[in-house]
């Protein structure tokens, strides 16, 4: 390696550490490496004798640096060519346009002196003539060769830049003092920056920090060494530090109408008159737009967003241009609703169990897409909500009735006038119809044309779309509620009314789905189960007064009629009668059973009395022979075991 090197091939290295320009190094050099002949040494050079100084003076990073540039092995020789080509050029790119001037003026006077000597001048002659024409001196252009020396003709202009770089060095600053700045900095309070340098000045007193560099010094090195993605995202929070990164561009272009919707509501900024509220309310839009085209296809308004106005714009939708393939909704507790997507696979929403009813997307066959709450990205239908925003809520009709889209926008004629809700329902109509037919737009999939030809035009080029059965209609016209059929008879209860069908008795106890119209509670009821099969049509028992002799007999006829069904049903299930399955039963079978003989054991056990001999005497054979008689006449005709007296075995 090495030892010693001259300030130019230090500067060119770029070693860290040590000053970036040969001013300030050679000022270092002559301050602190001067004087020690074994360090520091005076050779001669090209044009004058230059200083050159021992590795060893270098601090410890720059001695590193070096000893890697030059113990590279000769089989990179190549690659570190290359890298130092590419180092060139990028410090080159780097510089502003006056200094690529210098650079091209300084490649001019070169290239005229070597012209000049190749046309047979002397090297003096030619040195002379170049730096009167560029109006520099001649050690000016020496030094200029010395930059390009070993490099080649075609990087003369890059090795031509000034040596020097962007970077000041920083004032020295506390290490505690600087970690404390930043994180009061970097606070999501967000503090100024003078603020926390006051502090930082009050606490550096208390803990005896120094050397504390001067307010704009510490400043311009935060935002120098502190990117400002942190400093946002520290200060400002996560949601805005992702507009630093550029937002993902999705195209529609490989869609069809009707294949893919996304759906959203949207609170306008409206008083209006209901007849259910004395005060004034601001009604909510829930709209669904199809994806390819961007035409609002369904919508409706309602005082919130709920579940049951959620199915009804579904209808509308399925009713007028069929079903579609998916829809994206957000996760919102009435899109989640169990009524709209329960039994979905990615339903990540309340507690799933396996009770709960199909939803209406699952059964209509439309796949839901949940998208990030927040997000206005994430659903192109928000575009729409803020133009459509524009034109309902500042249309000269609801003049007076305008809120302002934030507390503190409110209009001077604020909360004068609320817009009848009848004549509203007609406007956010017109507007919404203007909305769809404006021409113009200039997405990809419109190019000039309005939301109405790009979707008629999807249609008419062949997209397909499924289209709902008549018994799919009952699913979106009326409400669903699982509620369990009463013990018993199965009917059921719901909002003080009784309605039930013979039907109903197998279900008594359990849960079942009811469909209903909101509107009319007297009328009929839909049964389903939980899979969404239907079970019946359960009509509404109306109530009877105490003492309603008519409406006692009614029912005693009804009942009797049930009864009548019932025994009818009965008989056709039951048509054998006892008699008959006891005839089928035991035909083929002897009329007088066989005499069953009985089955004894081998060996009988006396239960009765206390059959143990007295004990005679021994001696008196006679006597005992009588006993023994006695005892034998009392079982005659059964096999015995006699117990005789302890000791006595005469009988044996």
């Amino acid at each position: 390696m090495k030892q010693f090197y001259t300030i130019a091939e230090l500067i060119a290295a770029n070693l860290p550490d040590l000053p970036r320009t040969e001013k300030s190094l050679d000022n270092l050099a002559r301050a602190k490496w001067r004087g020690n002949e074994a360090t520091a040494r005076r050779v001669k050079g090209k044009t004058k004798p230059v200083w050159e100084y021992h590795v060893s003076l270098l601090p410890q990073t720059a001695q590193t640096r070096l000893l890697i540039i030059h113990s590279a092995p000769a089989s990179d020789d190549k690659d570190l060519k290359a890298q130092e080509k590419k180092a060139l050029w990028q410090r080159y790119e780097a510089l502003p346009s006056h200094q690529k001037t210098i650079c091209e003026t300084r490649l001019k006077t070169l290239q005229m002196a070597d012209e000049l000597e190749r046309a047979g001048m002397s090297a003096k002659a030619a040195v002379l003539m170049a730096c009167n024409k560029g109006g520099v001196e001649k050690s000016a252009l020496y030094e200029w060769r010395r930059m390009v020396e070993g490099i080649d003709r075609q990087d003369w202009l890059a090795a031509l830049a000034p040596n020097y770089t962007n970077e000041r060095s920083r004032s020295k600053c506390h290490p505690k003092a600087w970690e404390y700045l930043t994180s009061d900095y970097l606070r999501a309070e967000a503090p100024k920056f003078s603020t926390c340098y006051r502090r930082l000045i009050k606490v550096a007193q208390k803990q005896g920090w120094s050397p504390i560099p001067h307010e704009r010094s510490l400043r311009r090195r935060l935002d120098a060494e502190v990117s400002a993605a942190v400093q946002q995202l520290a200060r400002k929070g996560k949601e805005k530090s992702k507009g630093l990164y550029p937002a993902q561009r999705r195209t529609r272009s490989h869609l069809h109408a009707m294949q893919m919707v996304n759906m959203d509501g949207h609170k306008l900024d409206v008083f209006v008159s209901v007849p259910w509220s004395e005060q004034p309310v601001r009604m909510f839009l829930l709209g669904i737009q199809d994806l390819y085209s961007g035409k609002i296809v369904a919508w409706r308004i309602s005082d919130s967003e709920n579940k049951e106005t959620v199915r009804l714009v579904i209808g509308d939708m399925v009713e007028r241009f069929g079903i579609p393939d998916r829809i994206y909704l957000d996760n919102g507790r009435s899109f989640a609703s169990k009524w709209i997507s329960g039994g979905a696979a990615t339903r990540y929403r309340f507690k799933v169990r396996e009770e709960d009813p199909e939803g209406l997307l699952v059964t209509l066959g439309i796949e839901p897409r949940w998208t990030n709450p927040y997000s206005g990205q994430s659903k192109p239908i928000e575009r729409a909500w803020g133009d459509l925003a524009e034109n309902i809520a500042k249309h000269p009709y609801c003049a007076g009735a305008y809120t302002g889209n934030k507390p503190d926008a409110k209009p001077e004629n604020y909360g004068s006038r609320a817009v009848p809700l009848e004549g509203f329902r007609a406007h956010v109509a017109r507007e919404i119809d203007e909305h769809n037919a404006r021409s113009g737009r200039k997405s990809q999939t419109c190019k000039g044309r309005s939301f109405d030809e790009t979707f008629q035009a999807s249609i008419d080029a062949g997209a397909i779309v499924r289209w709902p059965t008549a018994a799919q209609r009952s699913l979106w016209l009326l409400a669903s509620e699982v509620i369990r059929a009463q013990k018993g008879s199965g009917e059921i209860h719901y909002h003080g009314n009784r309605y039930w069908s013979r039907e109903l008795n197998q279900y008594a106890g359990q849960k079942v789905t009811i469909r209903f119209d909101p509107d009319n509670l007297h009328g009929s009821i839909r049964v389903y189960d939980l899979k969404n099969t239907l079970i019946c049509e359960a009509p509404c028992i109306a109530d009877a007064g105490f003492d309603d002799q008519e409406a006692a007999r009614q029912h005693a006829r009804r009942r009797r009629d049930y009864q009548k069904a019932i025994a009818a049903e009965k008989a056709a299930n039951a048509a054998l009668t006892a008699a008959q399955l006891a005839e089928l039963l035991t035909k083929g079978e002897p009329a007088t059973p066989k005499p069953v003989e009985p089955i004894r054991p081998k060996i009988t056990r006396l239960s009765t009395g206390n059959l143990a001999l007295k004990q005679q005497p021994a001696a008196d054979d006679g006597a005992f022979e009588d006993s023994f008689s006695r005892a034998l006449s009392r079982v005659s005709g059964e096999r015995a075991v006699i117990q005789f007296p302890k000791g006595d075995r005469s009988g044996e």
